[in-house]
């Protein structure tokens, strides 16, 4: 058993994009697919990023960034990443998040942009999937 002192550094999680506290109680539980995401746009600093959109892989249940031009169960999607959590040094381990569900959401706020995964879609898709959050420029 190793008792020696662990330190982890964290940076600030930038959660601008909640317009109210509504619905950060009821975030449910997740696993993200690490090998779903891109490293350089969804965790380019080491971290997930909260307010990435995510949509559920339907072959395994797990999440992913939305993706409206998906086959693959991304295209629909599910909420938002609620908090911000630490990437795996390895695109095959999977990790724990939470998921916003309910709530209100400034869009010009979201970590990702416009028509990139895990962002908005031109067609606003992703509010017709999601209609317990309120979308707000």
């Amino acid at each position: 058993m190793n008792l020696a002192p662990v330190t982890e550094a964290f940076g600030q999680d930038d959660q601008s994009w909640l317009g109210s506290e509504e619905g950060t109680d009821r975030a449910i539980s997740i696993t993200l697919d690490t090998s779903a995401f891109n490293a350089g746009l969804h965790y380019p600093d080491g971290y997930f990023r909260s307010g990435i959109i995510l949509g559920q892989i339907t072959a395994t249940g797990l999440y992913g960034p939305y993706n409206a031009a998906a086959a693959d169960g991304t295209e629909t999607a599910a909420g938002l990443l609620l908090c911000a959590v630490g990437a795996p040094s390895a695109t095959t381990t999977d990790v724990q998040g939470a998921m916003l569900w309910h709530g209100r959401v400034l869009l010009s706020k979201l970590p990702i942009a416009e028509g990139l995964n895990g962002g908005p879609d031109a067609g606003d898709a992703y509010a017709a999937d999601l209609p317990q959050i309120r979308f707000d420029a």
